[in-house]
């Protein structure tokens, strides 16, 4: 990776059962700034207007791809190795928030029409 990535909480229900969690940490970059070292990720479709990258291996999920920008990519901040770098800047997918999230709910909103 390289470039500095745009880092966001996503509360939308795509990246909530994509995840197995309440919400997702992305960091997107421009998908020409990303290499892998190893195998590349297997690609499974989320929804019908995004598509998820995994780990074969362990089935971690890795990251996220629209078919309307394939010039950005988002990657899972959890599988960084140094994800206490890539600090959220605000939340998108806010009014699918669970009642109960309280992570980033003092940074700025952003929302989604879309729901799956």
């Amino acid at each position: 990776m390289t470039g500095d990535p745009r880092v966001h909480y996503c509360q939308c229900d795509m990246c909530r059962r994509a995840t197995g969690s309440a919400f997702a940490v992305l960091a997107w970059l421009p998908s020409a700034d990303v290499s892998w070292l190893g195998e590349e990720p297997c690609f499974r479709r989320s929804s019908p207007l995004a598509k998820r990258g995994f780990c074969q291996a362990c089935g971690s999920p890795l990251t996220l791809a629209y078919d309307a920008a394939l010039s950005e990519i988002a990657l899972h901040v959890g599988t960084f190795d140094n994800p206490a770098d890539l600090e959220p800047q605000y939340n998108y997918g806010s009014s699918q928030r669970l009642g109960w999230v309280c992570c980033g709910i003092d940074l700025p909103h952003r929302d989604t029409e879309e729901r799956w």
